[in-house]
């Protein structure tokens, strides 16, 4: 007898379901629909704010449980079950990660870190590539604090390993550095598992990243998958089962969504 897979599709958005430069994703939005009637699950996993991931949300016409700012929060687990939380937080405020940031940090490391939240609007837009409200939303953040950083790989190295005894972390992503609490992608996607398997036992994860803040998301699921980004090679990727496509975002996300769909559908 086949076994019945309730399939979990955790996707990064930028670069990876969204257009690298006009997040837009109309070539795939009805892919998306169909999936979603399918029964399969879409949760946008994103560096992204709760506020942009409502928006894209609107803009696709559905409800969808997400996760955002790299980890920081899950919304929308009652979607899948009434009886669960609408919101589960996982981190703590960004503004206890700044004090903790700032006490422990060398002024030398500190003035190396440009954050966008003291930037004139006109550079944060050039960084993120967003204007007026979509700019105002990216900005609105509860657990992380973007910046990018002008010093050295050395330097970088020293603040990474002074951030990480203090029990936060830097993600880095295709645009700027988040200093962020202990959590990542890959955790949330755990905890979201958990939870959904409350209901159903027999579960399978597909994850789609295009950066290396992506990476441990991919590791922890099932059917990694990495769309286009001209920024590396495969052979810089260490995970032995990715699906890859050469397609950029975002034809280059239904691409490998629709191999891994096949693979889970060979299982028995």
């Amino acid at each position: 007898m086949e076994k019945v897979f309730k399939v979990l599709i955790f996707t990064d958005l930028d670069g990876s379901l969204l257009h690298r430069d006009t997040f837009k994703f109309d070539e795939i939005k009805d892919y998306l629909r169909l999936l979603i009637t399918r029964g399969i699950f879409i949760i946008p996993n994103t560096s992204k704010t709760e506020q942009e991931i409502l928006e894209f949300n609107y803009d696709l016409g559905l409800s969808l449980p997400f996760i955002s700012e790299n980890g920081s929060s899950i919304n929308g687990l009652d979607l899948l079950n009434k009886d669960l939380p609408q919101e589960l937080i996982l981190s703590r405020e960004k503004e206890i990660l700044l004090n903790i940031f700032k006490k422990t940090v060398s002024l030398t490391l500190q003035n190396k870190c440009k954050w966008l939240s003291g930037m004139d609007t006109k550079n944060q837009s050039l960084i993120l590539g967003l204007e007026h409200k979509k700019l105002k939303m990216a900005l609105d953040r509860k657990y992380t604090v973007p910046f990018v950083f002008n010093g050295n790989k050395n330097e970088k190295k020293e603040l990474i390993k002074i951030i990480k005894k203090k029990g936060l972390c830097l993600q880095e992503g295709g645009r700027v550095i988040h200093l962020t609490d202990r959590v990542n992608k890959a955790k949330a996607l755990q905890v979201f598992v958990r939870f959904f398997k409350k209901n159903f036992k027999n579960v399978k994860t597909i994850a789609v990243g295009d950066n290396y803040n992506d990476l441990d998301m991919l590791k922890a699921s099932d059917f990694p998958c990495l769309v286009f980004n001209d920024k590396f090679t495969l052979d810089e990727i260490p995970i032995n089962n990715l699906i890859a496509t050469n397609k950029p975002s975002p034809e280059g996300w239904a691409d490998v969504i629709k191999m891994a769909l096949v693979k889970i559908n060979k299982i028995k």
